[in-house]
């Protein structure tokens, strides 16, 4: 064989071997799956839920992405829960979010940060305990290390500060898309001060709960992987005039990896005044 054939042929192999090596799912086989759904069966997903989100992030800080139920939620049948995980992020947790049949719909849209070449996974549960998965390749990389786009003196100053976002024909008894945007630098702890050149320590939410009435319609768990100013699409229903109310706590831990030593932050609340 000539030695350019050999070249040649040497690196073709090498380069399937980075495209397995980049799409390998170890991390999800051997610690992500034992750890959230211990002894558990998860199927195919894709006729229960879609993940939508960018092959290739134009800022790896700032990646949309978006899970749509393929029905509407009635009390014999809706999604009772959905895990967001991206396998080779520092702290692969996005999200749980607990829906309800008054959610009208189980979908949520969200901006994330993405930390290298990954697995995104979302997973639902259903109200009769099954689990159901769809996964996406994304490639980006130095997401939870971005600088916080703003000034952070000024994004401190409106920290807390929420808005709701409707659509403008609000139907009684119809499921209803709203967004809910937070002012929050949702640090993740790897994040260097461009000015002292040290790394501010981790400060991000939590714990999101939005009701209409005082009925839950989303109940959130988050962690780092959330951008900073985050922004959440749901949907509720309202079935006569009343009051949408979202509350918020967030944290600051120690570690960007570890949450054995946090501290409790504060709790935020913005209400909205819906009439169909």
């Amino acid at each position: 064989m000539k030695r350019t054939s050999i070249f040649a042929l040497l690196f073709l192999l090498s380069l399937s071997n980075l495209a397995f090596a980049a799409k390998n799912e170890v991390r999800w086989t051997q610690i992500l799956q034992a750890q959230y759904f211990p002894n558990q069966s998860i199927l195919e997903g894709s006729d229960v839920i879609q993940l939508t989100s960018p092959i290739r992030a134009e800022d790896p800080a700032l990646v949309p992405i978006k899970v749509t139920a393929k029905f509407e939620q009635t009390k014999d049948k809706y999604i009772k829960r959905l895990l967001l995980l991206i396998d080779n992020n520092p702290v692969p947790f996005v999200g749980e979010f607990e829906f309800t049949p008054d959610s009208g719909k189980a979908d949520i849209a969200m901006r994330v940060r993405v930390n290298s070449y990954s697995y995104i996974r979302a997973i639902a549960e259903m109200n009769n305990g099954d689990l159901y998965m769809v996964k996406n390749y994304v490639k980006a990389s130095g997401g939870c290390s971005a600088p916080v786009g703003a000034d952070y003196d000024a994004a401190m100053l409106r920290l807390g500060k929420m808005k709701f976002r409707l659509n403008s024909n609000v139907q009684e008894g119809k499921p209803t898309m709203a967004q809910l945007l937070i002012s929050h630098p949702n640090l993740t702890g790897m994040q260097m001060d461009q000015v002292t050149r040290f790394k501010r320590k981790s400060h991000f939410i939590k714990q999101i709960k939005v009701t209409f009435d005082g009925k839950a319609i989303l109940t959130a768990k988050t962690d780092i992987a959330i951008s900073s100013d985050p922004n959440f699409r749901f949907y509720f229903v309202p079935k006569k005039k009343g009051e949408l109310k979202a509350e918020f706590t967030d944290t600051s831990c120690e570690s960007p990896v570890s949450r054995d030593v946090c501290q409790s932050g504060k709790t935020y609340t913005k209400t909205y005044q819906v009439e169909p």
